[in-house]
């Protein structure tokens, strides 16, 4: 029997029991760079998070969602993929990445890989074979390649623009020297577009799905899930006229738009899920969709990938209406579907949310999303002034948010880090930076960096514990307080209020139901769960009461028995 499949047969076994796992998990993202560095070198690796397996089964997680791992540039933090189905030899080997699985496995915590379908990278042996090949070539055309406009074909054949700026086209020198074809990047110039009308590309990406659930990956997270497919039927539509055609707040509504959200994506899916279903139990996946709210439950649908990110309350101000309405709606969708909902706060591509929760409301999105809430990006652009954050409060409305999301039905997907409290850094020096969209965008995104520093583990050191060679991004002094080992079996620390309730979540959580309880104050969130407990959130700036019951937990102490401002209790 071979490695993998001996693997497989071990992680299969090990799940068969609950096929359904995913539903209400609580997935935590590793950003493998960043997270533990075992060799030195100042980069995190596979081995660094093998090495923190004891901290992760203690923290109370059900899953590991991790983040690329695969050889890259890093040209776009490792999401520029030059082989999908290896390990980046910076980060270990496949057998690292077996041994890995094999203790989260045995810590009884699931893995999840990311996958980036949209694109490779251009270094990328398609790719290479591609710029050697003539235009027309069955390698072209594992790409978007199309000829430029003009005389000699030296203007684009779009004015379309990357999400990280500038033009969504480059133009690539022929293979005998000459001025040549366009090809399509909808991210950074090194992220060339795969071509999805290509059956080879579909077949190839089968193959990669099995290649990791062979090796014991129990799910995927899908990155751009709505940009895989397109039509670049001639002529192509310009900016204004695709601005003038958005029928929708936060994109096209219908299905229409020549490279998001299409329709067509879902036959990709269809056939993704088929391969799922091959494994016992089926292997999951949630889809990375920043798409219209009508068009989200196709993605989260059983037929297709089974979930879809909802980022509704990360967009959101820390306001007790909007999370009513958003967490009522998201619920009703769910149901509708027969998918899970899911909740996230943080992630690698926005600024954290406990230095959001502690800027003034109404400051701008970040990374060209639709933003309503305090996303943080004015005040790093404008340096970080410490007169704007109340660092106090937004650590204790962050707190508060978590444990009344923690209590609402579906998956929780949390941000490493977030259970130290960490705030964005904004002191980055821009010689220090990584992150594309700054460098293309000086002046206009500040970047991601700030959310992906490496974790403090150790109060004292060149990288408070994140590895013996320093960090690859540069991490501030103020990182001390924050380490694990400054807050591991401290009471009242962010890191024992996760632990406690993430283990009491796993005990509690039931049936897929929640009943609002009225409370007659509108900054006051009451709801039941299935079991007989409760979530309280106050919103306010004054304390309330709280109902009668046991207190299970509470995100900041209780004062004189009541519930202080910004603070959530569970209750039975």
């Amino acid at each position: 029997m071979s490695t993998t499949a001996t693997l497989a047969t071990l992680s299969d076994s090990n799940l068969a029991a609950d096929p359904n796992w995913w539903r209400q998990a609580s997935v935590y993202q590793i950003y493998p760079r960043s997270f533990a560095d075992s060799n030195g070198d100042g980069l995190g690796d596979i081995k660094g998070i093998t090495a923190k397996v004891p901290y992760l089964k203690e923290l109370g997680i059900d899953a590991v969602w991790l983040s690329p791992f695969y050889p890259s540039a890093l040209a776009d933090g490792g999401y520029d993929v030059d082989d999908y189905r290896n390990v980046d030899p910076k980060l270990g080997t496949l057998e690292d990445f077996d041994e890995m699985a094999n203790a989260l496995h045995a810590a009884g915590i699931k893995l999840i890989a990311d996958i980036v379908p949209n694109h490779s990278s251009d270094r990328h042996e398609w790719f290479r074979e591609a710029l050697a090949s003539p235009k027309g070539s069955a390698a072209r055309d594992r790409y978007i390649f199309r000829d430029g406009k003009g005389p000699n074909g030296e203007f684009p054949p779009s004015d379309w623009d990357s999400v990280f700026g500038g033009p969504a086209w480059e133009r690539i020198t022929e293979p005998d020297g000459t001025p040549g074809q366009w090809y399509m990047h909808i991210f950074a110039k090194e992220q060339p577009d795969l071509n999805w009308a290509n059956r080879e590309i579909r077949d190839d990406f089968l193959k990669t799905l099995r290649f990791w659930s062979d090796r014991g990956v129990d799910g995927f997270r899908v990155d751009v899930a709505h940009a895989l497919t397109k039509d670049l039927t001639e002529p192509l539509l310009s900016k204004l006229e695709l601005s003038a055609a958005n029928t929708g707040t936060d994109g096209f509504a219908d299905g229409s738009h020549p490279f998001w959200d299409r329709d067509d994506v879902h036959e990709v899916y269809a056939e993704w899920r088929e391969v799922f279903n091959e494994y016992n139990p089926p292997r999951t996946a949630v889809a990375e969709a920043w798409v219209h709210a009508t068009r989200r439950p196709r993605y989260a649908s059983p037929a297709g990938l089974g979930q879809a990110f909802n980022f509704d309350l990360l967009q959101a101000d820390f306001d007790a209406e909007e999370f009513r309405e958003i967490i009522t709606r998201n619920l009703a969708e769910a149901a509708a579907t027969g998918a899970s909902s899911t909740w996230v706060f943080s992630n690698h591509d926005v600024v954290r949310h406990a230095t959001r929760y502690g800027l003034p409301k109404g400051s701008k999105g970040s990374k060209g999303k639709p933003a309503k809430g305090q996303d943080g990006k004015s005040w790093l652009l404008a340096g970080g002034p410490k007169e704007e954050l109340d660092v106090e409060l937004g650590e204790r409305r962050a707190r508060a948010a978590t444990l009344l999301m923690l209590a609402v039905p579906g998956s929780a997907y949390l941000y490493q880090g977030e259970e130290l409290g960490l705030q964005e850094v904004a002191e980055i020096p821009d010689a220090e930076r990584q992150d594309p969209s700054f460098f293309r965008n000086k002046g206009v995104e500040v970047g991601r960096d700030g959310c992906r520093v490496p974790l403090p583990w150790a109060v004292e050191g060149t990288s408070f514990g994140f590895g013996d060679g320093g960090a690859h991004l540069p991490q501030p002094d103020w990182f001390s307080r924050y380490a694990v080992e400054a807050q591991d079996g401290t009471q009242g620390s962010t890191l024992e209020l996760y632990r406690t309730a993430l283990k009491l979540r796993r005990e509690l959580q039931a049936a897929e139901e929640l009943e609002w309880i009225e409370t007659g104050n509108p900054e006051v969130l009451h709801f039941s769960r299935p079991g007989g407990w409760r979530s309280v959130t106050n919103f306010g700036d004054t304390a309330v009461e709280l109902p009668a019951g046991t207190v299970l937990v509470s995100s900041a102490p209780l004062v004189d028995g009541k519930l202080p401002a910004n603070t959530t209790a569970w209750l039975r």
